[in-house]
C-alpha cells in the first residue's frame, strides 16, 4: 500500500478520497487553487499545495504542476477523482513518466473509450450491443444531416469526446437540425477542445442504467447496477441501486456485457459502462444498448458501496498498488437499495441554472451519508461545478430507502444560496418515482408541478416575522422584562409585513394581512394556533430561514432602502459571472417573449438568454467574447407603451 498520495482534484470527491485514504494509514496531499485556498477538502489533507489561479486551466487542468506538487511531497501516487484530469490519457502517461503510479486505468484503456464513436466499434467487436447511428469520421453537415434521415427521427446529437450532457442535443425534426448541431458543435469546442459529433437513434422510453466495473488489467467483475434515468438537462439528478423492476435475466445480460467490455480493453480500476435501455416494453435482455463508459470512479458510487458493502476507493488505492482483484464475481452480493441525490447550487424556476453565494447555514441529516466539499460559510465558486453535497440513503427495500431519501432532504438545512432542495424533495414524492415507473423524461413531462413554487403558510411566514423580530428562542430575548402592557413590534421581510404583540415571554401573537397566529413557545418549541410546528428558525445575515418539512427562505428589508427600478421588464440581466459566447439581436430589432437575446457559458454550460417580453431592442449593452459579472445589464428594450 502506498505511504502517500495526491489527490488532483478539488471538492466532495477529494474529500471522500481523504477519508478512506485516512483509514487505511495512507497520507494525503491536496492541491488548490486561489479559488479553494480555505476549502475544506486542503483543511482535510495532511499537506497542501498551491497550483495555480481559479479558472480550472490554470490550476486543476494543469497536469505539470500536479505531478511536480506530488514529486515535491514525496508522493508516491496521484489520484484523480472525476472530471479534470481523470480521463486525460497524456496526464496519466506523464504521471507514469515522473515515476508515479496513476491510481485509474491505462492510458491506452483511456484511449481505447475516450471518443464515443471508437469505443462503440470496439464494443461491437467485443460482443456488446450498441445504439443504432452514425459514428463515423465526416462531420460535413450535409452528410451528418443525411444520416439523421437515414437512422429516422427524433435523434440525438453527441460530442464524441462528450460526458455530463455537453455537446448533446435532441432534434425532434429535419427542419431544425442545422441550428442543433451548430450549438452542439460549439458547446463541444468550449468544453472539450473537439467539436466532433456522432448521431444516434432517440430511444422513445429511454432509462440509463449502468454497471459498475472493476479490473486489475488481468479480469474484471462488475458490482451491479445503478439507474440513472432521473436526469434533467441531460445531467443526473437522483441514482439508485439496483435499478427499480429489474429481472434477474436482464441483470445477468448486462453484467456479463460490461464485464466483456473492460475486459476487451485490459481494464485495471474503478469504471462504468452506460446502457441506454428502452423500457416500452418493461426490462427486456435484447433491450439495452452500450453509450459509452466512464474510465474513472463516477459521482454515484456510493449507491453501489451502500448495497454492496465495498468501499470502492479502497480498491482503486489496493489495486494500483499492486494487489489483486480484492473479490471473485461471486462473492459480491446485493444488500437493500440505495438513493442519492445531487444538492446543487442552483436556481431551479430560472431553468435550473447554476447559482453562486456564501453558505451563511448549512445543516446535514445525522441518519443519511453526506458526502460535500464545503462547509458553512463556504462559499459556491463560479468557477466550479456547484454541487454541495450527494445524500445518500440506504433501507432494506426500494420503498423504506425511498421515505429515509424524502426524511433526509427534507432535514437538510442550507441558507445562503439558492438550491434544488425543494425540487430534489418534490421528485422524491413523486408518484410515478414511488412505483419504479422511471425514464429519461420523466422530470420534463412534469417538470412544472415538480418545480412549482411552494407557497408558506401562515404558520410558516408568523415564524418567519417571529425571527426577524429576534424571538426565535422565545422568552430568553425578553428576560427581565415585566410587560404592563402588550408590547407591539413590526417586521417587515420582502414580501411579507407583519405586526406582532408579545403577549408575554413565551407568547406572541402575529397578524399577517387578515390572518392572526398566536404563537407559544412551549418545551423548547413554538406551537402555531395551539398545533406544534415542526420548524427551525434560522437567522443569517439578510435572511430568516425556516426549516421543517421544506425550507423557505424570507429577506431582510431595510426600511430606510430605496427600491432600484428594475427597468420593467427590459432588462435582461446575467443570472450568473459568465463569457458572453454569441449575441443575436442588434438596436431596432423586433424581438417576441421567447426570442433568443445572447447565449452565456458558465460553469462549462452554454445558457440561451431569451426574451421575457414583445418590444424593440433599444439597447445592446455587450459584444460576444465580453466577461460579465452576475447581474450585469446585457440586452434593454424599449420601454412598453
Amino acid at each position: 500500500m502506498f505511504q502517500k498520495i495526491l489527490i488532483a482534484n478539488r471538492g466532495e470527491i477529494a474529500a471522500r478520497v481523504i477519508d478512506t485514504a485516512r483509514r487505511l494509514g495512507v497520507r494525503t496531499v491536496a492541491v488548490y487553487s486561489d479559488a479553494d485556498a480555505g476549502a475544506r477538502h486542503v483543511a482535510m489533507a495532511d499537506e497542501a499545495v498551491f497550483i495555480g489561479g481559479p479558472a480550472p486551466k490554470d490550476s486543476y487542468l494543469r497536469g505539470d504542476a500536479i505531478i511536480a506538487a506530488a514529486l515535491a511531497t514525496g508522493a508516491k501516487a496521484v489520484h484523480p477523482g472525476y472530471g479534470f484530469l481523470s480521463e486525460n490519457p497524456d496526464f496519466v502517461d506523464a504521471v507514469e513518466a515522473a515515476g508515479l503510479t496513476f491510481i485509474g486505468p491505462s492510458a491506452k484503456a483511456i484511449r481505447a473509450m475516450g471518443l464515443k464513436d471508437a469505443a462503440k466499434a470496439l464494443m461491437e467487436k467485443a460482443g456488446v450491443p450498441v445504439v443504432p447511428g452514425y459514428h463515423g469520421a465526416n462531420q460535413d453537415p450535409e452528410h451528418l444531416s443525411g444520416a439523421a434521415d437515414a437512422i429516422g427521427y427524433p435523434v440525438l446529437i453527441k460530442a464524441v469526446a462528450g460526458g455530463g450532457g455537453k455537446g448533446m442535443r435532441l432534434v425532434e425534426q429535419p427542419q431544425d437540425f442545422p441550428e442543433k448541431l451548430e450549438s452542439a458543435q460549439s458547446e463541444a469546442r468550449t468544453a472539450f477542445g473537439n467539436p466532433a459529433v456522432l448521431i444516434e437513434k432517440f430511444v422513445q422510453k429511454p432509462r440509463h442504467i449502468e454497471v459498475q466495473v472493476f479490473g486489475d488489467g488481468k479480469r474484471a467483475v462488475h458490482l451491479y447496477e445503478r439507474d440513472c434515468s432521473l436526469q434533467r438537462r441531460h445531467q443526473k439528478v437522483i441514482e439508485e441501486a439496483p435499478a427499480p423492476g429489474m429481472t434477474e435475466e436482464m441483470r445477468a445480460a448486462m453484467g456479463q456485457a460490461a464485464v466483456r467490455a473492460a475486459e476487451a480493453i485490459g481494464y485495471a480500476g474503478a469504471g462504468t459502462i452506460e446502457f441506454i435501455v428502452d423500457a416500452s416494453e418493461g426490462l427486456r435482455p435484447d433491450r439495452f444498448w452500450f453509450m459509452e463508459m466512464n474510465t474513472r470512479l463516477q459521482v454515484e458510487h456510493p449507491v453501489t458501496e451502500a448495497v454492496t458493502g465495498i468501499d470502492l476507493v479502497e480498491w482503486q488505492l489496493r489495486v494500483a498498488s499492486g494487489e489483486a482483484l480484492p473479490a471473485t464475481q461471486d462473492d459480491i452480493r446485493l444488500s437493500g437499495h440505495a438513493f442519492e441525490a445531487r444538492l446543487y447550487a442552483e436556481d431551479v424556476p430560472a431553468g435550473f441554472l447554476p447559482a453562486t453565494g456564501t453558505l451563511t447555514h448549512l445543516k446535514f441529516p445525522e441518519d443519511a451519508r453526506a458526502e460535500t466539499g464545503v462547509r458553512p460559510g463556504d462559499t459556491i465558486s463560479p468557477w466550479y461545478d456547484p454541487m454541495i453535497a450527494k445524500i445518500i440513503v440506504h433501507g432494506e427495500t426500494r420503498d423504506i430507502a425511498l421515505r429515509q431519501l424524502t426524511a433526509a432532504l427534507e432535514a437538510t438545512e442550507v441558507a445562503g444560496s439558492v438550491t434544488n432542495l425543494s425540487f430534489l424533495a418534490a421528485l422524491s414524492r413523486h408518484e410515478g418515482f414511488a412505483k419504479g415507473d422511471v425514464d429519461t423524461g420523466l422530470i420534463a413531462r412534469d417538470l412544472e408541478a415538480l418545480t412549482a413554487v411552494d407557497v408558506p403558510d401562515l404558520a410558516t411566514r408568523a415564524l418567519a416575522a417571529i425571527g426577524a423580530l429576534g424571538l426565535a428562542e422565545g422568552g430568553a430575548a425578553f428576560a427581565g422584562f415585566s410587560l404592563w402592557a402588550p408590547l407591539r413590534r413590526s417586521a417587515r421581510l420582502a414580501g411579507l409585513e407583519a405586526s406582532a404583540e408579545v403577549l408575554a415571554p413565551d407568547r406572541v401573537r402575529v397578524s399577517i394581512a387578515d390572518e392572526v397566529a398566536d404563537c407559544r413557545h412551549l418545551s423548547g418549541r413554538w406551537w402555531v394556533n395551539g398545533t406544534p410546528a415542526v420548524a427551525r428558525i434560522v437567522s443569517t445575515p439578510g435572511q430568516i430561514s425556516v426549516f421543517g418539512t421544506g425550507a423557505h427562505h424570507f429577506d431582510l428589508t431595510d426600511p430606510l432602502a430605496r427600491a432600484a427600478d428594475a427597468g420593467g421588464g427590459g432588462l435582461t440581466l446575467s443570472p450568473m459571472p459568465g463569457l458572453v459566447k454569441a449575441v443575436f439581436v442588434t438596436a431596432g430589432q423586433v424581438v417576441t417573449a421567447g426570442d433568443r437575446l445572447a447565449v452565456l457559458e458558465a460553469m462549462k454550460m452554454e445558457h440561451t438568454l431569451t426574451a421575457a417580453r414583445d418590444g424593440t431592442v433599444a439597447e445592446v449593452l455587450v459584444a460576444a467574447g465580453a466577461q460579465v459579472e452576475a447581474g450585469a445589464a446585457l440586452v434593454r428594450l424599449e420601454e412598453e407603451a
